[in-house]
Formats: structure tokens, C-alpha cells, sequence
């Protein structure tokens, strides 16, 4: 098939690389990319121009105060920002037919699609189709989806939709499921999937806290007792407690859902309790480098900048979060004895660290002498 890709960033150029290994495909973004394997055009006309389907991926931004790198929860809630997908579906209409499917893969709350996005609709199909995938794993995320999210106006699956389902077919593993829905049943999906994540590793931290202040609890023996209880309980994923959730999403997500909530006047706000005892969590966490700092006169440093490991983006990062509550803090660097936080997983546990350092390991791995479990409160 034909495709255009508007919007190739981040999530785009590694979707599109992948789409391009059976596809033709052709790219545009207002900065200047360059993929592996497909050609980007210099106009929205033109990657419009004779495509089969049309993907958008353009960002759904918050105001840069709400990204999940600092506290959050005081603030007042607010909704994504979709000016960018709003002036894209208006002007592609100048440059498509009805012959040619538009699918917008960004994310937005439950009854966005419907209330914003319809009535810009006017010389071409339309689909609604949010992806679940994580930065750093992109193209395998992409190959390899948990599910396929399809929204269409009734929920049914239209001729629309299969078309959509015919073209994965070509790209991904043969047992995907599909979930297709409402547009707004896909909207809830995207989002309240990534808020489940939120919720399960605020949980787990939780257990972390409880451990770490009650003397006797190891979080590895609870966590790892729910981990296998999978009948009620499902699923091993996020049930390692450690650092916060972080990135691009899933804060952002919650705060936008804590707004929905207000507007639907739902009385009640889980979305921010969850960004709030992600705060809580990471300033218990700051408390405890602050003590360690104070009892061996060192200064605090914290490995793992980037919101996980393998990426560069700082978006939503929980060591920037807990550095937030900390006066001087340093990141990345090993050049003194300090009081080092392991912020990411599985990266740390053999390096050598100056003679004299503290290395405090949420995640409680680290085989070294000069190694603090935190959440291991055992006496």
C-alpha cells in the first residue's frame, strides 16, 4: 500500500521505518529527518498525494510544567493540546478524496475524537487508532502490540477498520488481538492503560515505603508473593518496585485524566492521588539521600538522568522528580565519594564507585559492600 506519514518523530520514524519494510511509504514533519528507508517530502500536499492511508502522529503537548519531572500535583489540572492535530485534519482536506483513509494515532481523552476532531473531517475517512508503545522498544512494540486499538463513530468493525486490520497483517505477529470500539472506547483504552501502569507501580512503591519505614519487611518477599497470584491479582509486569513511572506518558496521561475527571464532575480524583503519591514516593526517596548525605558528609548524586535506560529524553523522569526535593544534587557523573542513587535498573550493579561512596539501590541488586538496599527494611 501507500502511506503518508505526517508527523515523524519520536514514535513516527521508527512506526514508519517499520511500515516501510512492506510499504511504500513517504514522510512529513516541520523539522528536518531523516529515516532509514523511506523518503520525507517537503509539503503536507505532497505526502497527501496518491496515499492509501494517512497516518498522523503529531504530538498531543501539555504546558511544559506538567511533564512528570517535577511535582505536579498542586497545579491545576489541564487537557492535552491538540492545535496541532486539529490544523492538520482541517488542512489535509484540501489535498485528499474520499478514496483515502486517515488514521490519527495520537493521544487525547474519551470524547475528544467526537467533540474536536469529527467536524474538521470533511473530504476523506477517518479512524481512530492509539498505539501502546514505549520509547527505546519502539519498532518491537510495534511488531509485537499487546493489542491493536480500533475506533470507529458505532464501535462496529467497519469496512473502514478492516482495511486497517488487513494492513497490520502485514506487519505484525499473526496472534494480535484487535479491540475495536467507539472512538471514545478507544480513547479509554489508550489512556486508562497507561493509567493502570501508574496505579500498579504507585502500589508497589507503596509496599516499598511501607517496608522501608516498618523495620521488618522485605518488598522483594510481598511483591513477589502478589507478582504470582495471578488469578485476581494479574499479570508480573510493573510489580518490581524501585524508581517511579516515568517518560513522555504516563504522567502526562494522569494529569490530563485528573482534568476529565474534573469536567465530568466524576466527585472523586484517583488520577491525582496517583501523581501525588508518585511525589510522595520520590521525596520519601530524596528524604533518605538528604539523611545519608548528612550522616557521611557527602554530596548526592544521581545515576540515571533519562526517564529509563537506553533513551535520551528526560521527559517525565523520576530521578529528576527526586531531585526536585533535593538543594544541590548532581547526575551522571562518578568522579568523588557521594551518595549515589541508582536510577536505572540493571546498569549499575558492576560499577566500581570512588572508594568511600554510598550507593543506595531502590531496586535492590546491587551485590557491593558499600551498597543501602532501600525497601529492604529488615533489622
Amino acid at each position: 500500500m501507500k502511506i503518508g506519514f505526517i508527523g515523524v518523530g519520536k514514535l513516527g520514524k521508527d512506526v514508519g521505518e517499520v511500515m516501510a519494510e512492506k510499504h511504500f511509504v513517504e514522510g512529513y514533519d516541520v523539522r528536518e529527518v531523516t529515516p532509514t528507508n523511506f523518503k520525507m517530502v517537503p509539503t503536507i500536499k505532497e505526502v497527501c498525494n496518491g496515499k492509501d492511508l494517512i497516518f498522523i502522529a503529531v504530538p498531543t503537548p501539555h504546558d511544559p510544567l506538567y511533564d512528570g519531572s517535577h511535582p505536579t500535583s498542586h497545579l491545576t489540572p489541564k487537557d492535552f493540546d491538540y492545535t496541532t492535530v486539529k490544523n492538520i485534519l482541517d488542512e489535509i482536506n484540501d489535498y485528499t478524496t474520499k478514496e483515502q483513509l486517515v488514521v490519527l494515532i495520537s493521544t487525547v481523552l474519551p470524547g475528544t475524537t467526537r467533540r474536536e476532531f469529527i467536524p474538521l473531517v470533511k473530504n476523506y475517512r477517518f479512524i481512530y487508532n492509539p498505539y501502546l508503545i514505549a520509547m527505546g522498544t519502539v519498532k518491537n512494540d510495534m511488531v509485537n502490540p499487546e493489542m491493536v486499538i480500533i475506533g470507529t463513530e458505532d464501535g462496529s468493525e467497519t469496512t473502514d477498520a478492516k482495511i486497517l486490520r488487513d494492513f497490520y497483517e502485514t506487519l505484525i505477529t499473526p496472534w494480535t488481538r484487535y479491540e475495536i470500539g467507539t472512538w471514545d472506547d478507544a480513547e479509554a483504552i489508550k489512556i486508562f492503560y497507561n493509567t493502570f501502569i501508574s496505579a500498579k507501580i504507585s502500589l508497589v512503591n507503596m509496599i516499598q515505603d511501607v517496608a522501608e519505614k516498618n523495620g521488618n519487611m522485605d518488598t522483594d518477599i510481598v511483591t513477589g508473593a502478589l507478582e504470582r497470584s495471578t488469578y485476581r491479582i494479574t499479570g508480573p509486569a510493573y510489580m518490581k518496585a524501585g524508581l517511579g513511572d516515568g517518560g513522555s506518558c504516563h504522567p502526562r496521561d494522569n494529569i490530563a485524566l485528573r482534568y476529565m475527571a474534573k469536567e465530568l464532575d466524576l466527585g472523586y480524583d484517583l488520577f491525582d492521588s496517583i501523581m501525588l503519591s508518585r511525589e510522595i514516593q520520590a521525596k520519601n526517596i530524596a528524604n533518605r539521600l538528604i539523611d545519608l548525605s548528612a550522616e557521611y558528609g557527602l554530596p548526592v548524586v544521581i545515576m540515571g538522568k533519562s526517564y529509563k535506560p537506553g533513551v535520551e529524553y528526560t521527559d517525565g523522569s523520576y530521578s529528576l522528580l527526586i531531585g526536585s526535593f533535593i538543594m544541590e544534587v548532581e547526575y551522571d557523573t562518578i568522579n568523588k565519594p557521594a551518595i549515589y542513587l541508582l536510577g536505572h535498573r540493571n546498569v549499575f550493579n558492576e560499577t566500581e564507585f570512588p572508594m568511600g561512596s554510598i550507593v543506595l539501590d531502590p531496586w535492590r541488586e546491587r551485590v557491593h559492600k558499600d551498597t543501602i538496599y532501600y525497601g529492604k527494611g529488615v533489622k
